[in-house]
């Protein structure tokens, strides 16, 4: 079914119908993802974050995400690799290098919820946040942040000085 919710020429949303508030969520992740996609590279630590909480933010389990950068910081893309459950997911660095490896990244962002909506990071968020950036540090890939989402908000390792 398609969105209700339209650009005008004038740059203006309207709607063609009620919409729903799942239409309104809908719509604004596909907004942010757009522009996003549209960046050449991340110009702040911020944008990472708004793009991560739209992505991640509502979802119902745990699910850990990449964003893939170049050399240049510019945005390979962002891949969900692992799915868990309410309170936890299973991360296995050897799948994350993989995908690194196959898409020639340098540099990555690390980024899982909490359904529970707090965003402090566990012992086991810090353990494969070490073991991620160690392993990844054999094969030159750089991790610049790790973020924890909860709803709106979010955690950064890399902004708090644990990275």
């Amino acid at each position: 079914m398609d969105s209700p919710i339209y650009r005008t020429t004038q740059g203006q949303y309207q709607t063609s119908r009620p919409a729903s508030k799942e239409d309104i969520i809908g719509y604004a992740k596909l907004l942010i993802e757009e522009e996003f996609a549209r960046q050449d590279t991340l110009e702040s630590p911020e944008e990472a974050k708004d793009f991560l909480v739209a992505k991640l933010g509502r979802e119902q389990r745990e699910t850990f995400g990449i964003v893939f950068l170049d050399k240049q910081n510019q945005v390979l893309g962002f891949e969900t690799l692992f799915y868990g459950t309410v309170d936890h997911a299973t991360v296995h660095p050897r799948e994350v290098i993989k995908r690194c490896l196959a898409l020639n990244a340098t540099a990555i962002i690390l980024a899982h919820n909490h359904p529970s909506g707090v965003c402090t990071p566990s012992a086991g968020d810090k353990n494969i946040t070490k073991r991620l950036t160690e392993a990844l540090d054999v094969v030159d890939v750089a991790v610049l942040d790790h973020f924890i989402v909860g709803g709106t908000t979010a955690f950064s390792f890399a902004k708090q000085g644990l990275l």
